[in-house]
């Protein structure tokens, strides 16, 4: 009867023992048990912002990383830097690759004249990235702008009889279509522009200059 006893011990023992019993059993469902094993992240090479064209000034910058203990925190770096929606906001770690490109974009910008958009016998257009330039010899009545599409409108009073002029700009202008019509004691000059601005216009020996802001 003792022995019979034993022999039923030793064959319960063997249905419930695991080879390893630090880790859970296929059949259960909790495996929040811990490991070493790292997940492999690719290194940061560079990551790219686009702003929209209403951005002026860049407030601040937010980065959020993760430690090794796995708990989130944010950093926040205040600017207050002027932007120009047009170039890329980087966010690298090769600074110096990032720096030589962004400052020989800065040179080219500064350096780049103004280039003839367009041209009537009475009228014509020079541009680059932050101004354009009307050269004529009639006076200006008004300016305005208009919003959708975003465009300056300009009246230059003068009797003239003329087809509508319409050209689009395929260029990196900041201007993408010039329109010109007349109208009765004036004609309308209408600039399409590649995004929001505001403007300040001044007057010169040989038309009006435009300075988008």
């Amino acid at each position: 009867m003792i022995k019979l006893l034993v022999i039923c011990l030793v064959f319960i023992s063997s249905l419930n023992a695991r080879q390893n019993p630090f880790f859970p059993s296929k059949n259960e469902t909790d495996i929040s048990y811990s490991t070493n094993k790292v997940s492999k992240i690719e290194p940061l090479k560079r990551a790219t912002l686009t702003l929209p064209s209403t951005a002026r000034t860049l407030e601040s910058v937010t980065i959020t990383y993760k430690n090794l203990d796995g708990s989130i925190v944010s950093k926040k770096e205040v600017l207050g830097n002027s932007v120009d929606w047009h170039l890329p906001i980087f966010v690298s770690q090769n600074i110096g690759g990032d720096e030589k490109e962004l400052n020989t974009k800065t040179v080219s910008k500064k350096s780049e004249p103004l280039r003839k958009i367009a041209s009537l016998s009475f009228i014509s257009l020079y541009a680059n990235k932050k101004q354009f330039n009307l050269i004529t010899k009639d006076k200006m009545l008004r300016n305005f702008l208009l919003t959708k599409p975003h465009r300056i409108v300009c009246d230059f009073k003068r009797d003239i009889n003329i087809r509508s002029y319409k050209k689009k700009i395929d260029t990196k202008s900041i201007i993408k279509k010039i329109k010109i019509g007349n109208h009765k004691g004036y004609y309308r000059v209408v600039i399409e522009l590649d995004g929001l601005y505001r403007y300040k216009k001044t007057p010169m020996k040989d038309g009006y200059s435009f300075t988008l802001l």
